[in-house]
Formats: structure tokens, C-alpha cells, sequence
């Protein structure tokens, strides 16, 4: 029996995008409680593993909250660069959520 699941299965929304010129957010939206539950319990996305898989160091990391009444888990980390200035790939912030949508999930957790 298969006991993982993609990430992008399991939430609705999967996003990320500036906050502020030296920021980026992340939100992680899930459909029903149960399953915002279940992936908490997993312990896929902590402070940790979200730097892991985003290859930042965690003194980048400036926010991490599971956000309860909306079922959202939400991080924001530090720029390298402020959006906008030479050398930003990506102004908006809106396509560093990539590596999420494949994030394995132990849904026996």
C-alpha cells in the first residue's frame, strides 16, 4: 500500500509571491480540515524541511505559521536580492513554489 502522496494532491492552493521588495511568501491552502491535519502530522513542511527544499539557509527564513481557522500553512523567507534589481529571475516571486508540487507526503501519519 502506497502511504505517500504528492503534495499538490493533497492542497488546493500551492503559491508564492512577494512581500514587499525583499520578501517572499508562501501559502499552502487545504480543502478540509483532515487533510490541512493529516500533512502537520506528517512533518513534511516544518521550518526545516521547507529551508531543505528551497536550498536557502534557515536565517532566511523569517516567518513559519500553520494557520488553524484557514486550513493554510505559511512561511516567508529573505530575499537574496530585492525584487526587481539586476539579476532577479523573478520579479513577482510567483514561481518559487515549484519545488513543493512534488513534495512527498506520508498520508499514514
Amino acid at each position: 500500500m502506497n502511504t505517500r502522496k504528492k503534495l499538490s494532491d493533497l492542497a488546493k492552493t500551492i503559491r508564492s509571491k512577494n512581500a514587499g521588495t525583499d520578501k517572499i511568501t508562501f501559502d499552502i491552502i487545504f480543502r478540509e480540515k483532515a487533510t490541512y491535519d493529516m500533512v502537520k502530522r506528517s512533518g513534511a513542511l516544518t521550518p526545516d524541511s521547507v529551508c531543505a527544499l528551497l536550498r536557502v539557509d534557515p536565517a532566511r527564513l523569517t516567518d513559519f505559521v500553520e494557520y488553524d481557522p484557514a486550513y493554510a500553512i505559511k512561511f516567508t523567507i529573505l530575499r537574496l536580492r530585492p525584487s526587481g534589481s539586476a539579476g532577479d529571475g523573478d520579479i513577482f516571486g510567483a514561481q518559487q513554489y515549484a519545488p513543493f508540487l512534488d513534495l512527498e507526503v506520508d498520508i499514514s501519519a
